[in-house]
């Protein structure tokens, strides 16, 4: 992402309770001065994660309206890992870092700030550098997925048209979703390195999308293997190899360079210490959930969680609390068996995974030509690919857009820090 790209930060559509200066304008919230200035931004802090907090996963209620508003709408707005949790989790760490941008601004114009002040500012501007290369990877993983969906979409939109189903409409469902099949063995093998999770996929996936290709009833032979090599070529056309990234570089390894020397501020380190903590321990947690939830090199050992810094002292922190359990959920998300050979943890990828293998073996199963249940099965199918599809366009490029801003808000509060920090100095 080329710094000469950012116009600007784009007006959020989410809120998260009330902004640092909010809370100063309130009397009864805090005394005065810098020590208000830093309880506010605390408290704004553990505000915003713990609005992102998922229902309890013992509450039935819960847990069953967010299972009927996924099966509605491929993902509710609030579920967890959703795009649209994503882009409120990014909503929220752009809050933060303009906020932590005030407090250090407000200090800084009460006089000039000690030299180990200056310092921490600046390990953290260093710190969220190194999320650049996440942002692009995200970037490029939300791509491969408006891939994913272009080629269900095809599917879908070839059966789904009014009157009767030819067979050639569903040779050409047929051949997108096999086409589809191909990226995502090859999408996961590239995000896990290759190994036992590929070679699980490529077993798995083929067996289901290849039967109707080796179906006597559907040409014989001859017409398996002129599919099988006509969704080869055809995927290689969508496959994208290239990344923004190098290709030796490894998610896991960037998260724990992000997390690395993050420890809690000691008893008597004051000032700035414990906002400059806050902010490194919510991008960090930006920046995994980034890696989770959509395709990136390496993605599968990062969801191990070797790379998390020190838990934060949950009586010392507000925010600690919140954060913790989020990334409980996370780490749970990633180990799930249902979700283990996933490329990515976004739910929106998992509806597409399953409704595209729905219609896949709706389309085996249906005769030639399509009557009574066998096609409502199949239309039925292709209309909740559809709906899952729709979903995805929808949430996908706002998504992309967000990325890119908290790539350029990283830039900028960069480029402001080593300017302040020079006049400062002088």
């Amino acid at each position: 992402m080329p710094v000469t790209d950012y116009q600007g930060s784009s007006s959020s559509p989410f809120s998260f309770g009330r902004s640092l200066l909010s809370l100063r304008r309130d009397p009864a919230a805090m005394p005065s001065g810098e020590e208000a200035d830093l309880e506010a931004f605390q408290r704004h802090v553990a505000a915003t994660l713990a609005e992102l907090l998922p229902p309890p996963a013992g509450d039935a209620s819960a847990t069953a309206s967010a299972d009927a508003a996924s099966s509605a709408s491929a993902g509710g707005p609030e579920e967890f890992l959703s795009v649209a949790w994503i882009r409120r989790l990014l909503d929220s760490f752009v809050l933060c870092q303009e906020e932590f941008r005030v407090v250090v601004a407000q200090a800084r114009r009460r006089g000039a700030l000690p030299a180990a002040a200056e310092r921490m500012v600046a390990e953290f501007h260093e710190r969220a550098v190194k999320a650049l290369d996440v942002c692009n990877a995200a970037r490029d993983g939300v791509d491969q997925v408006r891939r994913w969906e272009r080629l269900a979409g095809i599917a879908a939109s070839a059966l789904r048209a009014p009157g009767e189903v030819h067979e050639g409409q569903l040779r050409r469902a047929r051949k997108a979703l096999s086409d589809l099949a191909v990226l995502l063995v090859d999408d996961t093998a590239a995000c896990a390195g290759g190994g036992g999770v590929a070679s699980f996929l490529a077993s798995h996936r083929n067996r289901s999308f290849g039967r109707a290709r080796a179906s006597p009833s559907r040409g014989g032979a001859a017409a398996s293997a002129s599919a099988q090599a006509g969704g080869s070529a055809s995927a290689a056309h969508f496959r994208s190899l290239s990344w923004s990234v190098s290709r030796t570089w490894s998610a896991a390894r960037q998260l724990q360079a992000i997390g690395a020397g993050l420890a809690a501020p000691r008893a008597h380190e004051a000032g700035l210490a414990a906002p400059v903590y806050s902010m490194g321990c919510v991008l960090h947690l930006a920046a995994w959930a980034l890696v989770a939830a959509v395709p990136c090199p390496d993605r599968a050992t990062a969801l191990q969680a070797h790379h998390l810094p020190a838990a934060p002292p949950r009586a010392a922190f507000p925010w600690a609390p919140p954060l913790l359990a989020l990334q409980e959920r996370l780490a749970e998300e990633g180990k799930r068996k249902d979700r283990r050979h996933s490329s990515g943890l976004l739910k929106e990828i998992h509806s597409l995974e399953k409704s595209s293998q729905k219609l896949a073996e709706a389309i085996d199963a249906a005769p030639i030509p399509l009557f009574g249940d066998r096609e409502a099965d199949v239309r039925e199918a292709a209309a909740e690919l559809a709906a899952v599809c729709d979903a995805m366009r929808d949430g996908l490029e706002p998504l992309e857009r967000q990325v890119r801003e908290v790539f350029h808000l990283i830039v900028r509060s960069r480029v402001d820090g080593l300017d302040s920090s020079m006049h400062n100095a002088d």
